[in-house]
């Protein structure tokens, strides 16, 4: 197998042993990329000058034997996080010519870990939606098959590593939008704890539920990107302040007696036969393995996409309302005063979804309906963080299917957006109660495209839910196969 194809334990372990430098891997990966871009529309911004200038750099570090971790594996990042000199556009025309002044907490720690940056992804305006199709750059297609969507919001990510333009990138997810695309383009996609990943830097969508995370191909290299992109953060009010943790330390342990709960909600009605049969054959690999499987009961569960609905639109026409063509971002050509300014230049500047959240956001914000809707969604979501915690009591982790359905066609969804919405059914959950998951491919349906299986655990708890993911994937082969190839 060529370097370029390979994990980034395996692109780390050839760049030390001098078997390809880092500016060769770097160009490798950057002509795929401009061969890919056509038909994928994966990146908003390709930076090939600045990569190819971290490489040379990565190879002098490596040259004189004080190269951190991962120095010279070639990355990218998710266009919502801020890239000191590059473009951060959030995927909107809001913000469609604005350079960052300084880097993320987590783009810095990856810095620091020697990583190369080759671009930013595409994603869904400010991070609304859950297919990749609401971006003013156009939308973002699945390697699996161009006629599909990658998922969303961090599709362009998840269809870089899936597509082989970079081994890893990052993502943000706020109600599945790293584990839904994942689970969409065959590859891994982890979203920690909340706090355990600071959120400076990340153009904020829903504060209390953005977590910023990692797509990679295995579940090895989810726990080494992990590893370098958290720690504790003093600008970031919501950091947790814990010493540094080595997430891969379990990723051997054997599985016998893992208690696996499996929620009587998500093996319902509504999820698609292939879905299902693919879980089922997880969960078999997994008893084979010495695990055992309980049945748990999330009672609550059902009204996460409603509870979402309601306090994700909300904290979005707060943190949006920024943007208001005055200090920054796009504003409009020709205007009257300064409130037909401000009008004129969010009309213009934010796309259809995000002015629908905003709308709703403020509507449920409003006087006389804050306790009806606000309030009232807000306890909800302590009894289902409730429901979450008496499960883990009966159970070492959750599994199930990550979305009801697979990848579905561009502009299938695009009149139904209430459709799209409940697509997060089984990722909401793990935001609302600020715990971790993640997904990893299981199967395929009978049109060819992935399958991911849903693995979450109590907070805190990422080095468990890695284990169980990296043993999966030493007796399975789903996390290796490729775009285009026979399935």
């Amino acid at each position: 197998m060529s370097v370029l194809d390979g994990t980034v334990a395996e692109m780390a372990a050839a760049l030390r042993a001098k078997a390809i430098s880092s500016v060769e891997l770097t160009r490798a990966l950057l002509a795929r990329v401009d061969t890919a871009q056509p038909a994928l529309n994966a990146f908003i911004t390709i930076d090939a000058e600045g990569a190819l200038a971290q490489a040379a750099a990565a190879d002098a570090a490596l040259a004189d034997g004080h190269a951190p971790a991962l120095a010279g594996v070639p990355i990218a990042h998710k266009d919502v996080l801020m890239t000191a000199g590059l473009r951060t556009t959030c995927g909107s025309r809001m913000l469609a010519d604005y350079i960052a002044p300084y880097d993320a907490h987590v783009v810095s720690k990856l810095r620091d870990a020697g990583t190369v940056l080759v671009g930013k992804t595409n994603m869904d305006e400010f991070a609304m939606g859950s297919s990749n199709e609401s971006s003013y750059f156009g939308p973002v297609r699945n390697p699996w098959n161009a006629d599909h969507v990658p998922g969303g919001s961090s599709g362009g990510s998840a269809a870089a590593v899936a597509a082989r333009l970079v081994p890893a990138a990052s993502g943000t997810d706020t109600g599945g939008s790293i584990r839904q695309p994942a689970s969409f383009t065959g590859i891994c996609g982890l979203k920690p704890t909340y706090g355990r990943c600071s959120r400076y830097g990340l153009v904020a969508y829903a504060s209390s539920l953005d977590t910023p995370g990692v797509f990679a191909r295995t579940a090895q290299d989810c726990g080494l990107i992990l590893n370098a992109m958290a720690g504790h953060d003093p600008r970031d009010a919501t950091s947790l302040p814990r010493p540094r943790e080595d997430c891969t330390r379990d990723l051997a342990q054997p599985l016998a007696g893992l208690r696996i709960g499996l929620p009587r909600q998500y093996f319902g009605d509504g999820v698609d036969a292939d879905v299902a049969r693919a879980i089922e054959a997880a969960l078999d690999e997994y008893r084979a393995q010495g695990a055992v499987t309980v049945a748990v009961d999330l009672p609550n569960v059902g009204l996460s996409v409603a509870v979402y609905y309601v306090l994700a639109p909300a904290e979005a026409s707060s943190n949006l309302s920024r943007f208001d063509g005055v200090r920054y971002g796009h504003r409009a050509a020709h205007y009257t005063d300064l409130v037909d300014m401000y009008k004129k230049s969010r009309a213009e500047g934010f796309g259809a979804e995000v002015k629908r959240r905003i709308l709703t956001g403020t509507y449920v914000l409003s006087h006389g309906y804050y306790d009806a809707y606000y309030l009232k969604a807000q306890k909800v979501r302590r009894l289902i963080a409730d429901d979450f915690a008496r499960a883990y009591a009966q159970c070492d982790v959750l599994m199930g299917p990550v979305t009801p359905r697979t990848a579905y066609r561009l502009g299938e969804n695009a009149d139904d957006p209430v459709q799209m919405y409940l697509g997060d059914i089984f990722t909401i959950a793990g935001n609302l109660t600020g715990t971790p998951g993640i997904s990893i491919p299981c199967g395929f349906d009978r049109q060819g495209l992935p399958i991911g299986l849903l693995i979450q655990g109590p907070a805190l708890t990422e080095a468990r839910l890695l284990n169980v993911a990296h043993r999966f994937q030493q007796a399975t082969d789903w996390h290796a196969r490729v775009p285009g190839e026979a399935r």
